[in-house]
């Protein structure tokens, strides 16, 4: 693929709730100059994220019984999530709250519900570690936008944090875990550990994501720079900073951010590709569109991948191509109910309702989440409405 056929996606694309787990870089932080227009808004401190309300806590002791065993506390933390929710926690691009929020709204991402989990086992006296999720690349497009998500769940470990141990019986050597994406648990995935810190500057990164697509720039700046100040070896934060660096023109400073950002991980695809896009923009054709050609090549197994270049040209009406790429993502994978969702809807577009009803009823089929069901239904149920009306006439 050419790189100017990939401009328009990687120019846009940001990552949201990553992380890098790599050792402190031995590298001087970037003397990023802060420009006039950014102005540090008021955010959420560190304690106000993991913070819970007196009437949450109430309700979490009389739903547990602290004389069980650890494994059945952390069962309890799920059920209990469950039985105040809906059964339907899914990543939600713009659902990232604190932990007392989450407790109102369960219906956020996993990252505020393993916020949320975490404060309740340590309320419980439960030792909890936050674990990053190693799935593939996968996008999610908002607004236009394309971002790139990944996955984290919570460890519980057999040392209570509690002084009195006689209170709780462990099972000695054996993690138990909550994870709130059901993909993950079946996969299950490589893990490694995740610092308190670098979860809080995930939450900031989240939070900056959602500014920036709403065009809350100084908000999105606030994030962001938090983000970088909490964990300053969180990687994808500074190439989130250099995409709003470059949005307002600021290419040194977005080029300097970028660079960094590879520096503590330089396997931060998306602080690669939008870095190539500024080589490009820079009149530096040839390290762009090396770096665009490589990136391609390593995505080409990837289905996620493929819709993801399908709902780019999706949104800009080229069908035929995006066509081609849901199909190719339906040959790698052909249980992801997104591809057929990305079919239905070329489909549709070109007046096939026949397919476009049979690629919705897959959707619907292979869809893990109820909420991805009832939306694919009501879909479906419209789609059936229009055609019967068009016939009746």
């Amino acid at each position: 693929m050419k790189a100017t056929q990939l401009k328009y996606y990687l120019s846009f694309s940001f990552i949201l709730f990553l992380c890098a787990c790599s050792s402190p870089p031995k590298l001087a932080l970037p003397q990023l100059i802060e420009p006039a227009n950014f102005k540090l808004q008021q955010i959420e401190t560190p304690a106000e994220i993991f913070k819970l309300d007196t009437s949450l806590t109430r309700q979490l002791d009389s739903h547990l019984n602290s004389q069980n065993s650890a494994q059945h506390i952390a069962q309890g933390i799920f059920s209990f999530l469950l039985k105040n929710g809906d059964d339907s926690l899914a990543y939600r691009s713009s659902a990232t709250l604190t932990a007392a929020q989450s407790y109102q709204n369960l219906n956020a991402n996993c990252l505020s519900l393993s916020i949320l989990a975490y404060s309740l086992a340590e309320h419980l006296g439960l030792k909890a570690q936050f674990q990053k999720v190693h799935i593939p690349e996968y996008w999610a497009l908002d607004q236009g936008v394309n971002l790139l998500t990944g996955h984290i769940n919570l460890s519980l470990n057999s040392q209570p944090l509690i002084k009195d141990a006689g209170t709780l019986f462990y099972q000695r050597d054996q993690r138990l875990i909550i994870d709130f994406d059901s993909n993950s648990r079946q996969a299950r995935f490589k893990t490694t550990r995740l610092s308190k810190n670098t979860v809080t500057a995930m939450f900031y990164n989240n939070k900056g994501a959602t500014a920036l697509i709403n065009k809350q720039y100084e908000l999105a700046y606030s994030y962001f720079n938090a983000a970088t100040k909490v964990a300053p070896n969180f990687s994808v934060a500074w190439g989130n900073l250099g995409v709003l660096f470059r949005q307002f023109n600021y290419l040194n400073e977005a080029e300097q951010a970028y660079n960094y950002a590879l520096h503590i991980d330089k396997n931060n695809n998306t602080a690669q590709g939008n870095l190539a896009m500024l080589y490009l923009l820079t009149e530096r054709e040839m390290q762009g569109t090396q770096i665009l050609n490589q990136l391609d090549k390593q995505r080409q197994s990837n289905p996620y991948y493929h819709i993801s270049l399908g709902n780019t040209e999706y949104v800009h009406k080229y069908y035929a191509k995006a066509l081609k790429h849901f199909k190719k993502a339906y040959t790698l994978s052909p249980t992801l109910h997104e591809s057929h969702f990305g079919l239905a809807r070329v489909y549709f577009q070109w007046g096939d309702t026949k397919q476009a009803k049979y690629h919705l009823r897959k959707a619907g089929k292979n869809a893990d989440f109820l909420h991805d069901k009832k939306r694919y239904g009501a879909k479906l149920k419209a789609l059936q409405s229009l055609t019967a009306k068009v016939g009746a006439h």
